[in-house]
Parts: C-alpha cells; structure tokens; sequence
C-alpha cells in the first residue's frame, strides 16, 4: 500500500477509499493528497473507527482540484453520490415538525412531519407546545381556515369570529391572500417590520373611522407582539446566525446547532454521529451544502481548514464570519448550546448505556420498537408500535393494527401475529430493523414474539417487560434480568411501555367508538 500512495500527487484533491468489493467505504479531502493518504497507514493510529476503516481499505483512487475550496465541493458531492459507511451520516436525531402553509387557493396552515406536501414550510419547531402556540394564535388573529373542504355554510369558528369564512364568500381571495403574506413573513423572522407596518395600518384605519378594520389589526398586532415577545432572545441583531457546539464521549459525537434569525432563536437541531478527527470540518461542509448559509456562524473552536470559510461563502455570494468567542454574549450562546446537549441528549445517551450494559447488548440501543396489545373480553382486538429514537419518542414511525388472525382472547397469538407482520415487511423492503424490541408482557409473550423472529431469520435482541414488578425477561433465561428501580435504563423502559399501552388504548376506544356507531348505539 505504501508503494501505491507514492504514486499519488501532491496536490489539493479528493481521496476515495474502496473495499474488496470495489464499494466505496470512505471519501476525504486534503490540501496534499499525498501527505493526506500517507498519514493513515503511521504505526500510531489510535482511533477505533479509523483503524477499523484501514482494514477495510483495499483500493484508493483520487481527484486532483485546482484548489481547496474546489475540493471542498468536490468532496461533498462524491458523498452525497457514494454515501460512504465511514463517512458521517447527517440525519437529525430527532424529528420536528414543520409549519406548512398549504398550497392551495384559500391556504391554510398546518402541522407538517415531512416535506411532501405542496407549500411553504417553516421551521423545524423544536418545542411542540410553542408550535402549537403560535398555529392557534395565527388562525385565530388572521381569521385562517382550518377545515379541509369548504363547508356549504359557515361554521361555528365563524360565528366566534376566528375565522373569515371564505367559504360563503365573506372574505375575497385577495384579502385572504395579504393575510397569508403577513403571516409568511411572521414566521419566516420579519416579526419587527411586519408589526410596525400593521401598527402605522391602523392609526391609518383609526383616523379615517373605519373602527371594525382597526379592530382587526389591533387583534393582529396584539397575537403577533405577544408571540414575537415569547421567541426573542435578548440581543439586537439585523442579521441570520448559527451557533454550533459538541460534546465527544467515547467513539460518539453529540452536536447541536441552533439558528437564530435576526436575534430570535427559530430552531434547534440535534446530531449524533461516530467520532472521526476532522468531524466538525466534515459536519460543517455537509450541513451547510444541504441548508443556508448565515452571515456568521459561532463554534467552539477554531477548524483547522481554512478552506471552509470561502466554500461557504461560495454558497451565500458574500463573506461567512467563523467566529470563536471568547466572551460576552456570543461566548454565552455557544456555552448555552452546550448546556442543552448536557442536560437532554447526555442524558438520553446514559440511559442507552445503562440498556447496553445490563441487557448485555453488542451496540447501543439508538432505535427501540415496542408492543402492546389491547382488547376488552377478546371483542376489537388491536395491537400498538411505538419507536424511540435515542431516547425520545418518534411519533412518525408509529404504527397501529387490527388483529385479523386471532379469535377471542390469545395475547400470545397476538403478539405474534403482530411481530411477524411488522418485521416481515421491514425485511421484504430491506428496511433499518431496530437495535431492540420491548415485549408489554411477561415470558409468554416474549416468547411467542421470539419464535417469530426466528422463523423469519431475524436476530434482533428483545425483550418483555412484566407490568407487576416491572421485571424484564429475555430469551433463553427464566429469572428476570436484575434491574435496579432507580436506574436510568429501567425508567427508559418503562416509558416506552406505558407509551405503547397509551396508544393501544387510544386505538381501541375509536374502533369500539365506530362500531357503537355502526351499531346504532
């Protein structure tokens, strides 16, 4: 290998490393390829990713650019195309939701999980309550509709005047529309120049006597102070920026990064990924390739790429200010985003280590699945999956069923006719299988779920918890596992649990709702 690497040039370019199956592993950029390439095969390599990465090498090929930032873009494309294992993966540990105005000729908005729609998005909002806030207040200050057909008369919010009523032609499509815009530009940051334009509106309104459009306005102007005042954050800022943080622990990175847009913090976001020596280079040039550009972002530390700064701006047309405070309120924002991963993402990584450690897991649990089943007297029987994701409840992965192949009570049945329908289909689509599967139930129902998996071929660690003692069984041993009831692991577990039987529960009220319905009581 050392004989090959002489042959590789001295220049600014991309590297690839591929495996014996011609597959590529990994994918870097260096000032001097050579000098670059040479570094991994020292004797002193200490990092487990990076060796392991070195064993799997079997093959390099490279690109020569004219320069760095040319290898920047470069590299980043070559991983957004060859999506390298030894790369960082940057999927946001956590799923928000976004505010979506719909694309429609009387729009609306909503609450969106993904991008599919047709529309405008905002966000993503990290607090759901704040979210849900500021969706109600907008409704009801701009009069919004929010039902999905119009309705042949209007409705009670009408009556209640929190909506306009397009629907009987109350409002035209003009006027809703300057609504619509003024709550866009609310949400995309424009709060401040947005409420002293409808303020100059109504002393306008005020003085002509047209009292019922001032009032309106003033309704506008109160929602819209009340929630700009909520998000601000104490700095007089005219301008966009980001403020990232980290914390390293083992083989994993934990990194937040937080917008803020012209002084109000507007998003967070949350990573994990495996360790590698130039992470925050390499997370920096993949996030910001898929996402604006601010005009300043705040880091912990100063990269040790100087590249990075005009690739940026190559992004912006303008300069990006990479700045490392080292006081004031800039140094406090950066410690602020450090804080938040101690306090929440830590927290939920001890937790996982604690199942790691007392299940005796190979990896860490990053995504667990667990099952109830819910029936009264064996009538409506249904069965729950709820998905956690580092620790926190992924709402979007969740799913629910009707039992069809079961009579009459037979939990054991049941939960096997679940299990086998949910990881059947993962395996036909060769999608992501969990790290564990939590059985609501005692040693029957772990069991019954675990012949499924065998017959199917699956080899996934799982688990029952037992709702008496809150004892947790596994295969293969008929004493439970010694779980302290203190400890972080057990109350994870639980959560998970009480959530699975929430949402089993949730279900089964509806179809027995129905069919009392379809029963004409």
């Amino acid at each position: 290998m050392m004989i090959y690497v002489k042959h590789i040039p001295k220049g600014p370019g991309c590297y690839i490393y591929k495996n014996k199956g011609g597959n590529v592993i990994y994918v870097g950029k260096a000032k001097s390829l050579q000098k670059r390439v040479r570094s991994y095969f020292q004797k002193n390599i200490k990092d487990a990713k990076t060796r392991l990465l070195i064993s799997e090498i079997a093959s390099i090929d490279y690109f020569v650019t004219s320069n760095e930032v040319e290898a920047l873009i470069l590299e980043n494309n070559l991983i957004k195309h060859y999506k390298p294992r030894f790369n960082i993966d940057l999927k946001d540990s956590r799923r928000y939701a976004y505010i979506l105005v719909t694309e429609e000729d009387f729009p609306r908005i909503i609450i969106a999980r993904d991008k599919k729609q047709k529309g405008k998005y905002f966000g993503p909002f990290v607090n759901a309550q704040q979210r849900d806030n500021i969706i109600k207040a907008l409704r009801s200050a701009f009069g919004l509709r929010t039902c999905r057909r119009f309705h042949k008369r209007p409705c009670l919010r009408q009556h209640i005047k929190v909506c306009s009523a397009p629907c009987s032609g109350a409002i035209t499509r003009e006027e809703y529309i300057k609504r619509i815009h003024k709550v866009e530009r609310y949400l995309g940051g424009d709060a401040v120049d947005l409420i002293r334009e409808l303020t100059d509106e109504m002393n306008v309104y005020t003085k002509t006597e047209l009292f019922e459009r001032s009032l309106i306005l003033r309704n506008q102007i109160e929602a819209l102070t009340t929630l700009y005042e909520k998000q601000k954050v104490e700095r007089n800022i005219c301008y966009d920026e980001d403020v990232i943080n980290y914390v390293h622990e083992g083989d994993t990175v934990y990194l937040m990064l937080f917008n803020i847009n012209k002084g109000v913090l507007a998003t967070k976001h949350e990573f994990q990924f495996s360790y590698t020596q130039n992470f925050l280079e390499e997370f920096i040039v993949q996030y910001y390739a898929k996402n604006s550009v601010p005009k300043e972002i705040l880091l912990p530390r100063k990269l040790k790429d100087d590249a990075i700064g005009p690739y940026l701006g190559s992004f912006r047309k303008k300069s990006v200010k990479l700045i490392v405070p080292k006081r004031g309120s800039k140094r406090e924002l950066v410690q602020l985003v450090k804080y938040n991963i101690e306090e929440h993402f830590l927290e939920k990584a001890r937790m996982l280590e604690e199942l790691k450690s007392s299940l005796k897991l190979r990896r860490l649990p990053e995504v667990i699945e667990c099952f109830d089943i819910s029936h009264i007297s064996g009538s409506h029987t249904v069965a729950s999956m709820v998905q956690f994701r580092y620790g926190e409840a992924d709402k979007s992965n969740y799913r629910r069923y009707k039992i069809k192949t079961v009579e009459g009570i037979d939990d054991y049945a049941s939960i096997a006719e679940v299990v086998r329908r949910r990881y059947f289909r993962l395996k036909k689509e060769s999608k992501i299988l969990p790290d564990l599967i939590v059985i609501d139930g005692g040693k029957g129902q772990l069991m019954a779920a675990y012949e499924e998996l065998r017959v199917l071929g699956l080899y996934i660690p799982i688990i029952s918890l037992a709702k008496r003692n809150e004892e947790v069984f596994v295969p293969g041993r008929s004493e439970p596992v010694k779980m302290p009831r203190l400890s972080k692991g057990l109350k994870l577990l639980i959560l998970i649990r009480d959530e699975a039987h929430r949402f089993a529960i949730t279900y089964h009220k509806l179809l027995r709702k129905k069919g009392m319905l379809s029963d004409g009581l």
